[in-house]
C-alpha cells in the first residue's frame, strides 16, 4: 500500500503567497492523514486476530479462493510498503503484515489482494490508471523544468505547457481514488464473508483501511492545490 504522497510536497523552486494560500493548508491535511494512518495501523497491529492467521496466509487464501493461483505473495522490507505489482503479478507485503497475526495485518493483506482481483477482472479505473502511468511519470519529471525555465525567462507558452503536464499528475491522483476505495471495499467484504474477521475485528480493519484511503485523498488535495497555485501565478504574471 503506497502511503507516501507521490512527491507533491515539492513547492518547486520558490515560495510565494499562493503557496501559503493554497498549498500549505493541503500539506497540513496531508500530515494529519499520514499521522492518522500510522497511529491507527500501530494500534491495530498490536491486536491479534482470533483466527491466528498471518497476513501472508490470508492473502494466499483470498487469492486461491478467487482462482488467482498464479499470483505470488512475497515478503518485502519496510513499513507500510505493501503493494500489488500488476506487471509481475505479485502481492508484496511488508514484514509486519506478511508475518503479522494482527487485525491490521489481515486488513492490509486483503486490501492488496483486492488490487490483484481488480487486475484479474479488468476493473476499469485500474486499467486506466496503469495505462497512463508512463504519461504521468513523464509529465511529473518534465513539468518542473518547463515551469522553472518558463518563469525565469517569462516565457508564457512554456509555463502553460508545464502546467498542462503537471495536471496529468492530478488526473492520476483522481483515478487512484476509486481504485483504492474499491480495493478496501472488496477486502472488507471478503474478510467478513469468509469469517477471517468479524464483529469488532472487522470494524478495526475498516478503521485501518479508511485511514489509509484518506492519505490518497490528501495526496489528491495537495496535487490539486499545487495546480491552483501554478494557475494563480500564471494569471498574476499575465496581469503584470
Amino acid at each position: 500500500m503506497h502511503l507516501f504522497l507521490y512527491g507533491y510536497f515539492t513547492p518547486y523552486f520558490f515560495y510565494d503567497r499562493y503557496y501559503i494560500i493554497y498549498v500549505l493548508p493541503a500539506l497540513i491535511l496531508a500530515l494529519i492523514a499520514q499521522f492518522n494512518v500510522t497511529s491507527t495501523f500501530s494500534r491495530y497491529s498490536r491486536i491479534p486476530n482470533s483466527r491466528r492467521m498471518s497476513g501472508a496466509e490470508a492473502a494466499r487464501r483470498i487469492l486461491d479462493q478467487n482462482g488467482l493461483y498464479n499470483v505470488r505473495v512475497e515478503r518485502i522490507s519496510g513499513n507500510l510498503s505493501d503493494h500489488y505489482d500488476p506487471k509481475d503479478q505479485v502481492v508484496r507485503l511488508s514484514e509486519g503484515v506478511y508475518d503479522g497475526y494482527s487485525i491490521a495485518a489481515l486488513g492490509v493483506a486483503a486490501h492488496e489482494t483486492g488490487h490483484a482481483i481488480q487486475h484479474s477482472t479488468n476493473y476499469s479505473p485500474l486499467v486506466i490508471r496503469n495505462a497512463i502511468i508512463p504519461i504521468t511519470q513523464f509529465g511529473s519529471s518534465t513539468s518542473i523544468w518547463l515551469l522553472i525555465i518558463g518563469f525565469i525567462f517569462n516565457w508564457r507558452p512554456l509555463v502553460m505547457a508545464g502546467i498542462i503536464l503537471f495536471s496529468l499528475a492530478v488526473v492520476f491522483q483522481l483515478i487512484t481514488l476509486p481504485v483504492e476505495f474499491n480495493a478496501s471495499s472488496r477486502a472488507l467484504k471478503i474478510l467478513g464473508d469468509t469469517g477471517m474477521l468479524y464483529g469488532q475485528e472487522l470494524a478495526g480493519a475498516r478503521r485501518v483501511l479508511t485511514a489509509a484511503a484518506l492519505t490518497y485523498v490528501a495526496a489528491t488535495v495537495v496535487a490539486f492545490a499545487q495546480l491552483l497555485r501554478l494557475l494563480a501565478i500564471f494569471g498574476n504574471t499575465r496581469d503584470d
